[in-house]
C-alpha cells in the first residue's frame, strides 16, 4: 500500500509521498514514489504513483527512456500538462497491456492497476494537477476539488477536507495539513510509513532546485507535529461535554 497527496492551489501546488512499498507483514520494502521531469526556468512536472509496483516502475521508466532518447512525445516535449496526462495514460495502457498479456487490468489473479498523479506548470500555462485512472484516463483538478489522493486515503482526508482552500491556503500551511494527514495515515495503518518526499512549487517561480524534501523518523519537526496534532486532539475531545441522556 502507499499514500500519495497533491493539490492545486492559488499559491502553487504541494506534492507528498511516502515510501513503504510491501507484500504482505514480512516483506516490507522503501521504493521512491515521485519523480520528476524538470526543465530549468521553463517546467515543473511532478508524477506521485501507487498500484502495481511493477507497472508504475516500467511507467516511469519508459517515460524517462523517451525523455533521454528524445522520442517525442515526451515529458520535455509535450506543450501543456494535459498532454502530459494523456501521454502517462497512454503509457499507462501500453505497460499493462503487454504484462497481462490479454491487456486486461487483471490475468492470472493479478493486479496490474496504477493510479497516478501529475501536475506541476509549464511556461505560458497556470499550475494544472491531473489524477490519472488504472484505464489511463483522467481528471484535472479544480477549484472547488483542489486536491487529490491516491493509495491508503481515508484516514489522512478529515483535516484535508476541513483545512484546504483554494483561495486562502498558502503552501506552508498547506504543507503542514499534509503531514498531519500522513501523521494520521502512519497512525492507522502499517502499510504507509516514513520517510516521506515533499515538493512544493510556488506559481510562476520556476524556483531551482527541483528537488525533493524528505521527511523522515529523525525529523524533530515531524516529531513536532505528531505530538501536538495528538495532544490536542486528545485536549479537545477531553473539553466537549458527555452525552446528557446516559446519566439521565
Amino acid at each position: 500500500m502507499t499514500y500519495c497527496v497533491a493539490m492545486c492551489l492559488k499559491a502553487g501546488l504541494v506534492f507528498a509521498s511516502d515510501t513503504r512499498t510491501n507484500a504482505g507483514v514480512d516483506h516490507i520494502a522503501s521504493f521512491r514514489k515521485m519523480h520528476l521531469f524538470h526543465i530549468p526556468h521553463q517546467r515543473e512536472i511532478v508524477l506521485l504513483s501507487a498500484g502495481n509496483l511493477g507497472t508504475t516502475q516500467s511507467v516511469v521508466s519508459l517515460l524517462q527512456q523517451r525523455v533521454a532518447a528524445n522520442l517525442a512525445p515526451h515529458m520535455h516535449s509535450v506543450d501543456s500538462l494535459y498532454d502530459a496526462a494523456v501521454l502517462v495514460g497512454r503509457t499507462l495502457k501500453e505497460v499493462v497491456a503487454r504484462d497481462s498479456e490479454a491487456g486486461g487490468p487483471t490475468q492470472q489473479g493479478v493486479d496490474f492497476g496504477a493510479n497516478f498523479l501529475l501536475g506541476g506548470q509549464i511556461k505560458g500555462e497556470g499550475p494544472r494537477l491531473f489524477h490519472i485512472y488504472p484505464a489511463g484516463n483522467f481528471i484535472e483538478a479544480t477549484e472547488d476539488t483542489c486536491y487529490f489522493q491516491i493509495g491508503e486515503s481515508k484516514y489522512g482526508k478529515p483535516i484535508l477536507d476541513r483545512v484546504i482552500r483554494y483561495e486562502s491556503t498558502e503552501l506552508p500551511e498547506a504543507a503542514k495539513c499534509t503531514l498531519i494527514s500522513f501523521d494520521s495515515t502512519i497512525r492507522s495503518n502499517l502499510s504507509v510509513g516514513l520517510p516521506i518526499d515533499m515538493v512544493l512549487l510556488r506559481r510562476n517561480r520556476f524556483e531551482e532546485p527541483m528537488k525533493p524534501h524528505r521527511v523522515g523518523a529523525d525529523s524533530a519537526y515531524f516529531q513536532q507535529l505528531h505530538r501536538g496534532w495528538s495532544d490536542g486532539l486528545r485536549q479537545v475531545f477531553e473539553s466537549l461535554p458527555d452525552e446528557p441522556w446516559f446519566e439521565t
